[in-house]
């Protein structure tokens, strides 16, 4: 008796699900690392806090 031949359609759908995620994950490591090497944080003065308080709190303009 002749065995079933196996299908491939399930091995290969795997293959692209785990290889898809893999890449997601590297791009997300990829721009993380981006994030912080170009972040600049300085200390902000009280004219600037004053505006960005005003700001958040007078919606719609």
């Amino acid at each position: 008796m002749a065995e079933k031949p196996r299908s491939m359609v399930l091995g290969i759908v795997g293959a692209a699900v785990f290889a898809g995620l893999g890449r997601m994950v590297l791009q997300k490591i990829k721009a993380d690392k981006a994030a912080r090497s170009q972040r600049v944080t300085t200390a902000l003065d009280k004219e600037t806090r004053e505006r960005i308080s005003r700001a958040i709190r007078t919606p719609g303009k």
